[in-house]
């Protein structure tokens, strides 16, 4: 039951956390989904960085490990989002702004989770 109570608080959190970041990052009139490409980006990292601290050197709990990954994360990150917004780049006959998009979000989110963790490896020696 706590593990359910933890991943609904983390859960909400995160989506705050993702309209709040969305909303400072995304320029009035942009086609381009800035918002969404740096919450998705910065949630690779985190994800990256938190799941090897949390099975190497700072073993937690698993329900606040669920409550921190599967509901912070999973209501910050917005891969949903992304799937929406590509598609309405495809239907507007966006196709560079389609493409580029989806681009960028997988090769650097990729690349942030693989920094997170580094970071995390050089921080904590995992």
């Amino acid at each position: 039951m706590l593990k359910l109570v933890l991943i609904a608080l983390g859960g909400g959190t995160g989506a705050v956390l993702r309209y709040a970041v969305q909303g400072l990052v995304q320029p009035r009139g942009s086609v381009f989904p800035f918002g969404t490409l740096i919450v998705n980006i910065s949630g690779c990292l985190v994800i990256g960085f938190l799941m090897a601290l949390f099975t190497g050197p700072y073993l937690i709990r698993e329900e606040y490990r669920l409550g921190i990954i599967t509901g912070v994360l999973g209501g910050y990150t917005t891969f949903s989002s992304f799937g929406w917004e590509t598609m309405q780049l495809l239907e507007g006959r966006q196709w560079g702004m389609a493409l580029l998009y989806v681009g960028i979000s997988v090769m650097v989110g990729l690349l942030a989770t693989f920094a997170g963790i580094r970071l995390s490896q050089w921080m904590y020696g995992t």
